[in-house]
């Protein structure tokens, strides 16, 4: 009995841990349009979706609760958002997660070899994203970058460097050089 309800703990742990480090990995991700979440609530296969993206507008449909906004929000803070819309009228005591499957695409145009949009990864740099668009072209500058960051509302352009992070949604131009 004793080796049964260690093989249990064991298995527990083994299945929360990719868990737990998904979700202090996302922690600070605020969601946005494009992305794509998987939402499950223990024992409620009805109101679990194994993929939901987020519309133009950064909301989802929900059953019982409608329209979630998750623009702007964590995925913990969806999960609070759920589990509050249905704890009481609907469940007892929900168990809610919200993963992150698939961030949103930031855009890379101007004189790298092949410019598009590309998905989103903790950590990524201006460096990495050339290196992404199949890196410069022979005409490309190698000092004039500019970004059009997706949560600046005037969309104006700001000078960045190799180092320098990219976030979602941001628009990158790669300059041509003039020697």
């Amino acid at each position: 009995m004793k080796v049964i309800k260690t093989m249990c703990l064991l298995l527990a742990w083994a299945l929360a841990a990719p868990h737990a480090q998904a979700q202090s990995s996302n922690s600070a991700y605020t969601l946005g349009s494009g992305d794509l979440i998987r939402i499950s609530v223990f024992g409620e296969a009805d109101l679990s979706f194994e993929q939901v993206q987020l519309n133009d507008a950064g909301t989802f449909s929900y059953p019982f609760l409608g329209t979630i906004n998750a623009r702007g929000k964590t995925a913990r803070d969806v999960e609070q958002l759920l589990t509050n819309g249905l704890r009481g009228d609907y469940l007892v005591d929900p168990k809610v997660t919200v993963s992150i499957l698939e961030y949103r695409k930031f855009f890379v145009n101007g004189e790298v070899a092949s410019p598009g949009g590309f998905a989103f990864q903790p950590g990524i740099t201006l460096r990495k994203a050339v290196a992404l668009a199949g890196g410069f072209t022979e005409r490309a500058s190698r000092s004039a970058f500019y970004i059009i960051r997706d949560t600046d509302a005037s969309r104006t352009p700001q000078k960045i460097g190799l180092d320098d992070p990219v976030m979602p949604g941001d628009i990158i131009t790669i300059e041509q050089s003039f020697f």
